[in-house]
């Protein structure tokens, strides 16, 4: 595994053109490259959200509020994050790599999970209803989604971007909310969690450790 480590901090439009940048360049000869990090307020809609009527009062409401609307290549819907999220950027290069982006979900999420289970949450996978961007394989605790994912699978190979919400749940609530009315998407404001709010102190540079020690007994 290679630890793609960026000194300085990204823009938001920076961080969401690293992943695809990486999985077509790679770096050097890896077929694994990770990077973790926590961005600058960033509102991701998708390319789906793109095509709605209330997008753009959507990303005008979002940039009012302080967040950088970009527009991100996975799938899902519109998903915020800020310097309390941790973003897991994790780039694979094969081509001709048969596809199996259920099983990678189904891979990540137990990965993820079993990391928050051991940091004191009780973590488990699947949706809660009304959560924005909704998936089959989201992690919730107390309710509350707490962490999301998508993918992007290339001829290069694929990409695989988990955000996980460590702090500051209230600011990314109120984000959401203001968007999800202009894109016009169902949307229960009270899904939206972090971290801290069932693992008290719980920090970003806490969860940060937590993960790259999951990714290193992953890469042997």
């Amino acid at each position: 595994m290679t630890f793609v480590e960026v000194m300085r901090q990204g823009d938001p439009a920076y961080d969401m053109a690293l992943g695809p940048q990486l999985l077509r360049e790679g770096v050097g000869d890896a077929r694994d490259i990770l990077r973790i990090y926590s961005p600058r307020p960033t509102a991701a809609f998708s390319r789906r959200d793109t095509l709605r009527p209330g997008y753009q009062r959507a990303a005008d409401a979002v940039r009012r509020q302080g967040f950088a609307p970009v527009v991100r290549p996975q799938g899902g819907s519109l998903a915020a994050y800020h310097l309390g999220s941790v973003v897991v950027d994790h780039v694979h290069r094969a081509v001709g790599e048969p596809l199996q982006p259920v099983e990678r979900f189904e891979r990540f999420a137990r990965l993820h999970a079993d990391v928050l289970l051991a940091l004191g949450a009780d973590a488990r996978i699947g949706p809660v209803p009304g959560e924005y961007c909704p998936g089959d394989h989201s992690i919730n605790a107390g309710g509350s989604k707490i962490v999301g994912s998508a993918q992007r699978v290339t001829r290069d190979g694929w990409l695989f971007s988990t955000v996980i919400q460590v702090t500051g749940a209230a600011r990314l609530r109120e984000v959401l909310t203001l968007a999800y009315a202009e894109l016009g998407y169902d949307f229960e404001p009270a899904t939206v969690g972090a971290l801290e709010d069932t693992v008290p102190g719980v920090t970003v540079p806490t969860v940060v450790a937590a993960v790259r020690a999951a990714y290193t007994r992953l890469g042997g």
